[in-house]
């Protein structure tokens, strides 16, 4: 049998990749598990972490390290440190950790609201339907960054307070499209017979609705991670995010903007995992969205 070669390993391999977001996922794996292994003080193992140092810890006799590859670099300290000695390294993995818990709480709360007005405008219709959309587009109006800006502002400062202002707003395209997708089923055969056997608005709208439109949802929540974890790095860019002793990628590319010209890699890095990460979930939110819609998916 004839041996296959190289070159068609290769296009096999590349088609293989080019059919799956391959890069994305990895991407985002690598997210969560520096989110979830930081540090195993969670599970009561304090001892245990993949940071390399406490994102806090400083040693101004090595403040101002550039990374490893640079001439006056340091394996001790990978992608360098901060005007005060902070590890940027192990500040970013225990960053991730924020970012990603603020985003899936947000997009809980952003969904669970607009699956319920979404829903509810679009199977009673009427003056409910009218009501609700008018409150969803004038949440659409406003600038999400100033609204959640005046709230974070306005409250103490905490992921609470982060997660409130951002998730004041986030609701709104959920509730568009669920109200969309569900008129566009309202009147199909399956629920008018579910109407005629006495089912309830709840049970036709959870039973029989729900699974139809589950697909719609999945795809915009996965895009939505990327722009959430943007809105809160810009919160802590401007000082209006989590409280500034808590290591975010948005205030580590702050803290770094008085020191392009001396430590650049401050903020590079940051804001190199905030692209990235914002790129892969919209990547990955357009593949599921071919994936997962019949009139978008290739045979």
């Amino acid at each position: 049998m004839e041996k296959e070669s190289f070159g068609k390993k290769l296009k096999k391999a590349w088609k293989w990749q080019s059919r799956y977001p391959v890069i994305p996922i990895i991407i985002l794996l690598v997210i969560v598990v520096c989110a979830l292994f930081a540090d195993l003080a969670w599970l009561g193992l304090p001892d245990v972490h993949l940071a390399p140092y406490a994102p806090n810890d400083m040693s101004l006799g090595d403040r101002l390290t550039p990374p490893f590859f640079m001439p006056e670099g340091s394996t001790e300290h990978i992608l360098g440190t901060d005007n005060i000695g902070r590890d940027i390294l192990s500040r970013m993995i225990y960053g991730a950790r924020i970012s990603l818990s603020v985003s899936l709480l947000v997009i809980a709360v952003a969904t669970i609201i607009g699956m319920i007005l979404g829903m509810t405008a679009g199977y009673a219709r009427g003056n409910v339907d009218s009501f609700i959309m008018r409150v969803t587009d004038a949440a659409l109006a406003f600038p999400a960054l100033l609204i959640a800006l005046l709230l974070a502002v306005t409250l103490k400062p905490s992921i609470f307070t982060v997660v409130l202002a951002l998730s004041a707003l986030s609701w709104a395209p959920y509730a568009r499209m669920m109200r969309g997708e569900v008129i566009r089923l309202r009147d199909e055969d399956f629920v008018a017979q579910a109407r005629i056997i006495g089912a309830s608005p709840f049970r036709i709208l959870m039973r029989h609705l729900f699974p139809n439109i589950v697909n719609t949802l999945v795809v915009l929540m996965t895009m939505s991670v990327g722009l959430v974890i943007l809105i809160e790095a810009s919160l802590s860019f401007l000082g209006a995010g989590v409280p500034a002793t808590t290591p975010t990628w948005g205030s580590m590319a702050s803290e770094g903007r008085d020191k392009i010209a001396t430590g650049w890699w401050i903020s590079l890095f940051p804001s190199l995992a905030i692209g990235l990460v914002v790129l892969s979930c919209n990547f990955l939110g357009d593949w599921l969205r071919d994936k997962l819609d019949p009139r978008l998916r290739q045979l």
